[in-house]
């Protein structure tokens, strides 16, 4: 067994520096270069160890048991989409990741989906605290290493700056993780480590590396280990085009070896893809790392952990994110494999379809992945889950699903599209369709949704309710005895339809409501404040209701008890006037709407 390299991978908010950090990595071990360089393969740079010790220097004596790593692989593709697509079999490909925030900003929007993807993923991080440089008075000796920096500051300059880093340790507290300054953290293994950087003047970089060498190498051991002699495990990250060599796959090996000729198994949504492999390429190794073109040398093979783009047969239908194993092509081994891959895809993608739940889609099966597991840590029922834009199928399956149950028939897409006409024919249809870049937005809007819909209900069962409602028979508004009684009367709490049941202050059913009007115009239902003429049967005002009586609401103990359920939704002066009337219902019974 050997130790691989550690696969790091950098996530954050837009514009706090995730590529500026890449790039001054990059850069300083381009500086580097006479201890070792840099490799860049396909998706990712190699910074070798010897290139860490150079940029580090003295830093390293803090690892007590020496190097043991061969370096670091840094994912190229930043960014929280990348990462989501970054999988492999129970979790995220990376070993560990650099959480980029600019110190002067903090948290925004994209910070907080990282932070929840690395702990949904049990990815060990560090945070890159960047744009030190931007501080107030800032200065920067290059001389000087950044906690000697730091040390030399005035106390105003040093104020602001431990200011604005527990400003930071504080939003991670509100995630339920501890941080810490990297120097002054006692225990790695329960508080995260802030790394103060700058991108743009290099400050803090040889920190930043020091803290992640140290922590893979002794935190990660058993998980780098791999048989250096064994076939590959990887995951596609790019499928392409190349001129002369036809379509080719953009690879990361996490695992094993993969040479030429070797037999790819490739996880597929129908079934395995099975080819040879014809070539393998990696880019030459490059002065300066932000040149896009680079010339490809061929490679007899490659050791995890690395990138490397496939040239082989029948590419055509691969899709971005799929896992791929490679062998020896004996035919048990090929079956074996092809039967691992789909197993894994099946674990993601639902093949059979649930009766309830939501429907998920993604556009590519990492995001998918991701999107099932954040579900499904919050119980959420799944129905189906699939790869693509939406289409007009999807929604009359969303139809079936809705009519089982409304709270989960929605459906959620995580980077994906629906047409104009596919939202249209939703709208017109009544469906629900919640759709998102950023994959704790489409979390929060479905718990909204739930909420909002918690409410319609609620108010949709207590339209079929008698609500509590108090009013006064006003006096010299006697407009009919009798036949039915017609009478002014003003509402005092709560509000009253047509046909609800009215009674008197001491208990006794007295009529309904027949009809509510104002100014000659028919009303159904009387609000708080308003003064209306109601109509009840079977009542003569003088004998059973008088100028001047307070009338309420007869409310049904079933309805009592649902009120209660829904008590929410009612006002304070309605909750006291329904406390009322239960007071008065109770002097005949005295259990009345109890349990």
């Amino acid at each position: 067994m050997a130790t691989r390299r550690p696969i790091v991978t950098v996530l954050g908010h837009v514009d706090h520096g995730k590529s500026s950090i890449l790039d001054r990595i990059r850069g300083t071990a381009v500086v580097a270069r006479e201890a070792g360089g840099i490799t860049q393969a396909i998706g990712c740079s190699i910074v070798p160890i010897k290139t860490i010790q150079t940029i580090c220097g003295p830093l390293l004596n803090a690892i007590k048991s020496g190097l043991t790593i061969p370096g670091l692989l840094f994912i190229d593709s930043p960014g929280h989409a990348a990462f989501t697509s970054l999988r492999k079999r129970g979790g995220s490909l990376a070993d560990i990741a650099i959480l980029v925030v600019d110190i002067n900003e903090g948290f925004k929007p994209q910070t907080t989906e990282s932070i929840e993807i690395l702990k949904a993923n049990k990815v060990p991080f560090i945070i890159a605290a960047n744009k030190i440089d931007l501080l107030h008075g800032w200065k920067y000796d290059s001389k000087k290493f950044l906690l000697d920096n730091i040390n030399s500051f005035d106390y105003n300059l040093q104020g602001n700056f431990e200011k604005k880093m527990y400003e930071l340790v504080a939003q991670v507290a509100e995630h339920g993780l501890q941080a810490e300054r990297f120097d002054r953290v006692s225990d790695f293994t329960k508080q995260i480590a802030i790394v103060p950087v700058s991108a743009h003047t290099g400050q803090g970089i040889p920190e930043l590396l020091m803290v992640l060498t140290g922590l893979a190498q002794k935190y990660l051991e058993k998980q780098l280990e791999t048989e250096e002699k064994g076939y590959c495990e990887g995951t596609i990250l790019e499928v392409k085009e190349e001129k002369g060599l036809g379509m080719t796959l953009d690879c990361i090996i996490y695992s094993g070896k993969l040479r030429v000729n070797d037999i790819l198994i490739i996880g597929n949504l129908e079934q395995p893809i099975v080819t040879k492999i014809r070539a393998l390429l990696e880019p030459a190794e490059l002065t300066e790392m932000r040149e896009k073109k680079s010339k490809f040398q061929n490679v007899k093979e490659v050791i995890a952990a690395t990138g490397v783009k496939i040239s082989a047969p029948g590419l055509e239908t691969v899709i971005a994110g799929m896992p791929l194993r490679s062998c020896s092509g004996k035919a048990e081994e090929v079956e074996k494999l092809k039967q691992e891959v789909q197993q894994q895809v099946e674990e993601v993608v639902s093949l059979v379809e649930a009766e309830q739940g939501v429907m998920i889609k993604a556009d590519t099966i990492g995001g998918l992945e991701a999107l099932r597991h954040l579900l499904e840590e919050k119980n959420i029922p799944i129905a189906s889950a699939s790869l693509g834009d939406i289409t007009k199928k999807d929604l009359s399956k969303l139809e079936s699903l809705k009519d089982k149950d409304e709270f989960t028939g929605v459906l959620i897409g995580f980077n994906v599209r629906a047409a104009p006409e596919i939202l249209e024919y939703a709208k017109i249809k009544g469906l629900t369709t919640i759709l998102n870049e950023v994959i704790y937005k489409i979390i929060e809007d479905y718990e909204k949704y739930v909420e909002t819909l918690k409410k319609e209900i609620e108010l949709r069962e207590l339209a079929n309710i008698v609500r509590p409602c108090k009013f006064f028979v006003m006096k010299g508004y006697i407009f009919r005895q009798s036949n039915p009684a017609i009478v002014g009367v003003e509402i005092e709490v709560g509000r009253i339809r047509t046909a609800d049941p009215i009674m008197r202050a001491d208990g006794m059913r007295v009529s309904t409501v027949k009809s509510l009007g104002e100014e000659q115009e028919s009303l159904t239902v009387a609000e708080q404040g308003k003064q209306v003429a109601m109509a009840m049967d079977g009542v003569t005002i003088g004998r059973q209701v008088k100028e001047g009586d307070y009338l309420y609401t007869d409310i049904s103990e079933e309805h009592f008890k649902k009120l209660k359920e829904l008590k929410k939704n009612l006002s304070k002066k309605e909750l006291e006037v329904l406390k009322e009337i239960a007071e008065i219902k109770r002097k005949e019974n005295p259990v009345w709407g109890v349990g």
